[in-house]
């Protein structure tokens, strides 16, 4: 798999730029402000998320690209 990976929760408020399997960043939308934030996945469960984002589990996530994380 080729990184980054570009995800969207089917809400369209969050979207995440996944570096690799253990870093992603994450922006989140709430009124008119937008949060960025970085992660190091260190724990199991952060872990499974990142591959649970990769896999599109669950029906939760949307495949996005990078113009869509630049527009977000």
């Amino acid at each position: 798999m080729n990184f980054p990976q570009y995800r969207m929760l089917i809400n369209e408020k969050v979207i995440y730029r996944i570096i690799d399997d253990r870093n992603f960043e994450e922006k989140q939308r709430s009124g008119s402000k937008v949060f960025h934030f970085k992660m190091e996945a260190t724990q199991y469960p952060e872990i499974l998320k990142i591959q649970d984002m990769l896999n599109c589990n669950e029906e939760l996530y949307i495949i996005k690209d990078e113009k869509d994380w630049l527009a977000f």
